[in-house]
């Protein structure tokens, strides 16, 4: 298989886990709503860099790892799942400080940077995914040069899919006035919440 076959494969296997809905993808559009683009952009990096380590433990065949993570996924989800309900809160009563704010740099890009990335670190069952669809396209290779590719395809394919979803997302700030953010505060938090209730819920010892 050529390299380019290798990081295609790779590019779809990013996007495939990126892409499905889920409290990334709320984060995602209501800090680009509140914040701005590079807000939103900047929280899917977070994830897309997650979704790159995990790529990395499935394609270099790192089962030590991934047998490590699973050990203690009781203590992931609680963590994961605690942390959804604190920035589920924190949303719900935060009041947006109007459409034409400049968004936050430094350690505002920073923090949207770094709580996606541990949102999606602490969910070491994605490493399943990871493995299934790698097996399922036939894409699992003992080649590290092979793996790297790969690797980076899944980087590059979960960054498009925050990039597109936060310009796109981006294009309709501008209709938002201080009270829809508002309510797109609270239904944002509600959800958030909803997904770490949800994540506690599932939790197995």
């Amino acid at each position: 298989m050529t390299p380019i076959s290798l990081f295609l494969r790779g590019l779809l296997i990013g996007l495939s886990i990126a892409a499905p809905v889920g409290p990334i993808g709320v984060l995602c559009i209501r800090r680009t709503l509140a914040e701005g683009r590079v807000a939103g952009l900047a929280s899917g990096l977070g994830a897309a860099t997650a979704d790159m380590l995990f790529g990395c433990v499935a394609g270099f065949g790192l089962p030590f790892i991934s047998n490590a993570l699973l050990a203690q996924r009781f203590w992931f989800q609680l963590i994961g799942g605690l942390f959804l309900c604190y920035l589920g809160v924190k949303t719900l009563l935060s009041r947006p400080a109007g459409i034409s704010a400049t968004a936050q740099q430094g350690k505002g890009l920073l923090g949207a940077y770094a709580s996606t990335l541990f949102l999606t670190a602490t969910n070491p069952l994605t490493i399943f995914a990871f493995a299934a669809i790698y097996a399922g396209l036939g894409a699992a290779t003992g080649d590290y040069g092979a793996a790297l590719t790969l690797v980076a395809g899944v980087f590059t394919g979960s960054a498009l899919w925050w990039l597109l979803l936060s310009g796109g997302v981006s294009l309709f700030r501008t209709k938002f006035d201080a009270r829809s953010l508002l309510w797109v505060n609270r239904v944002s938090g509600v959800v958030i919440v909803g997904f770490g209730i949800l994540a506690l819920s599932k939790m197995t010892g």
